[in-house]
């Protein structure tokens, strides 16, 4: 398959006039407690995928943004024939996916199998990075990633039901929850990975575009780039960012970001004691046509209405208002009003 260059910012302009504006969630079904909760054979389960993003559907939802792992390629054709499943689910939906391959937040030692319960009332608990510690802090064992990074993008790398691939969540995240795991050159070592796994993407020859969100907090206040944050920009096909900030704010880092001239994408927003809510941010969104991606959609077993600060302070019942999410286990909204001004906001986005 023939490897192909970035996009030229015309190329990616292009691209993007030609779809609606994108609007959805970050998926992840609420009986899965992380990504290979998700995606192993033992646990996959249609039925719910087909349920919940029924709902997202209903919301007027048009994509979601899912995380796979590497340790799935461990079983390469069963979990291409999970994802071409996933995929025939949401597309039935009218869904396009935006597909996340690598992470750097959260647990640093993942492993196959099953997965650990939920810690109680605590954001995340036994979300997993991708790679593993034991891989990302040794340069020697990146390219082992290959296989999987070229894998799964040459399978579907013509698959219009994919809207693009995000090569590396929040890659350089101190961590802080499991910072005695982290090494200690963790943002030399993420460059050194995504440096690479954005040339086996591009060397798989996707007809999907490429990304990378930048996302420290450090930007998001004042616009400051680091040299990770810098390559991410300077590399994708399209930019994208993660903000979980109030509209003024937002509005800074969207002027900010348009002078790159290609598309934008805000792939992580939602939070909603910061002042980052839908009524608040999305109106921004839909005037500027950039991409909007909330956290979460179905309360469930990943536990994110609690909020980051759970890791430290105990909750004794549901939060208020809710940190992440949508909707209940049943459907129901949240907030009933929340859940009918996304309807309003998407009609005939």
């Amino acid at each position: 398959m023939p490897a192909r260059s970035q996009w030229t910012e015309e190329e990616a302009r292009d691209w993007y006039e030609r779809q609606p504006w994108p609007v959805g969630c970050n998926y992840i079904p609420s009986n899965a407690i992380n990504q290979l909760e998700m995606w192993q054979a033992e646990t996959f389960d249609e039925a719910t995928n087909d349920r919940e993003l029924g709902w997202a559907a209903g919301l007027g939802f048009n994509t979601v943004r899912v995380y796979l792992h590497d340790l799935l390629w461990e079983d390469p054709q069963g979990f291409l024939d999970r994802i071409d499943r996933f995929l025939d689910i949401a597309s039935r939906h009218g869904i396009h996916t935006l597909f996340v391959l690598l992470d750097g937040i959260w647990d640093p030692h993942p492993r196959a199998g099953p997965q650990r319960a939920p810690r109680p009332r605590v954001h995340n608990s036994r979300w997993l990075q991708s790679p593993g510690v034991e891989i990302f802090a040794d340069p020697l064992r990146h390219d082992e990633l290959r296989h999987y990074v070229t894998g799964v993008v040459g399978h579907f790398r013509d698959d219009e039901r994919i809207l693009g691939w995000d090569i590396f969540n929040e890659p350089d995240n101190p961590n802080h929850a499991y910072a005695t795991d982290e090494p200690a050159n963790k943002r030399a070592l993420a460059l050194a990975l995504i440096r690479k796994a954005y040339n086996w993407a591009r060397e798989a020859g996707p007809s999907q575009p490429i990304t990378s969100g930048v996302w420290r907090p450090e930007w998001v206040s004042t616009g400051a780039r680091s040299e990770l944050d810098e390559f991410q920009l300077r590399a994708s096909d399209i930019i994208s960012f993660h903000a979980y900030t109030g509209p003024a704010r937002l509005q800074e880092r969207v002027d900010d970001l348009v002078a790159l001239g290609r598309p934008l994408f805000l792939t992580e927003y939602l939070a909603r004691p910061y002042g980052s809510t839908f009524e608040a941010v999305l109106p921004i969104l839909r005037e500027r046509k950039v991409a909007a991606y909330c956290w979460g959609l179905v309360s469930g077993k990943t536990q994110t209405i609690y909020p980051w600060d759970s890791w430290a302070k105990t909750y004794d019942s549901e939060p208020d208002p809710w940190f992440h999410d949508i909707l209940r286990p049943d459907g129901t909204p949240y907030r009933d009003e929340e859940a009918a001004f996304l309807r309003d906001m998407t009609v005939g986005a």
